[in-house]
């Protein structure tokens, strides 16, 4: 009760009724802040994020050490930070018994909200896909132990991912396909099979026309589906990209342009700039970027158990 007096005092006060309201409410659901180019001043990132309405942010988890990191970060940031614990299908080459019996563990903490960053990428083998095929089953069968979403990732290997997903029907828990940039008709097939799509500033590079944008625009992604992610330190949004629709750029503030201009960069992205992404997203649907933010955020805490 406190907390919602706290909240209704500043209507006394314009200054503070516009402090309470300029921020969207917004989860990060993929960054990646055990990446080296956070090492040195981590503490401002995380602030940065909050001063720009990011509330909470997950930070993925692609190896085991990685993991392990990302648990640390959310002892440290408690109620900001949550964590998954994955192997990306890059790393795959490097599973061994041992180290997945230390994943395990890791994944069994309840900071780590989701198993994954797991999947297939066909697009560059890093591994071999017999590998990656046999260590997405892994995550796969410990997400429906541990009754824990899936973090996944997934290029170039739409069909044998499906046929994967399909071996596991009627027992697969929550899916969000992270960071999809697949094809519209790929996006309906994951909606049908009642997944969520996670989002990021991809829609700039995004030219195609039968991509996310189209995916977008003819509403055939429900909010109720949707997330949004900034991928930090990759996926910087370039809102200056030309191939971007003026009625998009018309759609961003000049909020969400100070955090993007001033703190990120193609070198280093950072979790303030998804405020940038979710008015992108709202000017592509044709809906108020406030809706957007609370759905998505909605949608993260209720699929991740986010507190």
């Amino acid at each position: 009760m406190a907390a919602q007096e706290e909240m209704i005092t500043p209507k006394e006060n314009e200054n503070g009724m516009e402090k309470c309201y300029e921020n969207y409410i917004l989860i990060d659901v993929g960054a990646n802040l055990t990446n080296k180019k956070f090492g040195r001043d981590l503490e401002s990132v995380i602030q940065r994020a909050k001063d720009s309405g990011v509330q909470k942010i997950m930070v993925t988890g692609t190896s085991v050490k990685g993991s392990k990191e990302s648990l640390r970060l959310t002892r440290i940031y408690p109620n900001t930070l949550y964590s998954t614990a994955g192997i990306h299908p890059h790393d795959a080459k490097s599973y061994t018994d041992e180290t997945w019996l230390e994943l395990r563990r890791v994944a069994d903490n309840p900071e780590c909200v989701a198993i994954g960053e797991c999947g297939l990428d066909f697009n560059r083998n890093f591994s071999e896909p017999e590998d990656q095929k046999m260590v997405f089953r892994k995550h796969i069968e410990l997400a429906i132990e541990l009754n824990k979403p899936l973090f996944v990732h997934e290029r170039d290997a739409f069909t044998e991912m499906i046929e994967i997903f399909d071996e596991y029907k009627g027992r697969l828990p929550p899916v969000l396909v992270h960071c999809f940039t697949g094809t519209y008709e790929q996006a309906l097939e994951y909606l049908n099979k009642g997944f969520y799509i996670g989002l990021t500033g991809y829609l700039c590079k995004d030219k195609s026309d039968t991509g996310v944008r189209k995916l977008l625009e003819n509403g055939s992604i429900p909010l109720e589906r949707l997330m949004v992610e900034t991928d930090s330190p990759f996926m910087y949004p370039n809102t200056r990209a030309s191939k971007l629709p003026n009625h998009v750029k018309d759609g961003l503030t000049e909020r969400s342009m100070t955090f993007l201009h001033r703190y990120c960069t193609f070198q280093r992205n950072e979790p303030c700039s998804l405020p940038a992404i979710v008015e992108m997203i709202a000017a592509f649907m044709k809906k108020n970027p406030e809706d957007v933010a609370l759905a998505t955020s909605f949608n993260a805490m209720k699929v991740f158990g986010l507190s």
